[in-house]
């Protein structure tokens, strides 16, 4: 079987005394789009969030490409090629749409490259070229979306973790959006992992998926076989599948 790209192992975290992940087991392949669902305080973006490095388990390990990364500091894991858009966008409200991009960037030293992966993110979302000398905290919730998986980009990375993309967002950007982050996977071949609690929406873009109950998985396959599961059914698709 081939080695996934990123994988946990028994992965554990705390925050003080209180266990939030009791082992999680993940493992993603080069290229694929993985979801993760579950309710509020299941663990979803506290799993994102160690493998990012943004916090540091208390058990079990994080591999990348093969190799323990669970003591790479965040930053490094970028440069390695881990990027997140986190929860709530956390763009630079103050800073310019092509500030904000640059800065996705700093891991880099290529500057012609730069540009051309800005050139490509203003492709992908065209209303930020149209907005590239605005200020991002005058964006809209959906722009500041976008510009927050631009910014991810920037990096160049292998893989994209996604922390609630829909977040506050109207169907119709929800729609847009997800729409383009298949373009991207398609385009470039970047693995996605997506924390979202739209299942519905996740359970069609993805090609796997995992299903979290308080610090557990307790579901996992392919993204067809949830989403016809009577129990995500009833718990997050409102009893029934459809469009």
């Amino acid at each position: 079987m081939t080695t996934p790209l990123l994988e946990t192992r028994g992965l554990r975290v705390k925050y003080g005394n209180v266990e939030a992940l009791h082992g999680i087991d993940i493992a993603v392949q080069q290229g694929e789009i993985v979801s993760i669902l579950g309710a509020n305080g299941a663990g979803k973006s506290t799993t994102l969030r160690a493998i990012s490095g943004l916090l540091r388990p208390s058990g079990g390990e994080i591999r990348y490409d093969g190799k323990p990364a669970g003591g790479i500091p965040a930053h490094e894991r970028v440069r390695l090629g881990i990027a997140q858009a986190p929860e709530g966008r956390r763009i630079f409200g103050t800073l310019t749409v092509r500030e904000n991009l640059v800065l996705g960037a700093f891991t880099r030293t290529d500057p012609e490259e730069i540009a051309t992966t800005a050139k490509w993110i203003y492709g992908l979302f065209p209303v930020l070229e149209k907005r590239r000398d605005q200020l991002a905290g005058t964006l809209s919730g959906g722009e500041q979306q976008m510009l927050a998986i631009g910014r991810a980009l920037m990096a160049k990375p292998r893989v994209l973790l996604l922390d609630e993309p829909s977040l506050g967002l109207a169907p119709l950007l929800v729609k847009a959006i997800f729409r383009t982050l298949r373009e991207i996977n398609e385009q470039t071949g970047v693995t996605v992992v997506l924390v979202e609690q739209n299942a519905r929406a996740a359970l069609k873009l993805a090609h796997r998926g995992y299903v979290m109950e308080v610090g557990r998985i307790v579901l996992e396959g392919p993204a067809s076989t949830l989403a016809s599961d009577p129990k995500v059914q009833a718990a997050y698709l409102g009893g029934k599948t459809g469009a």
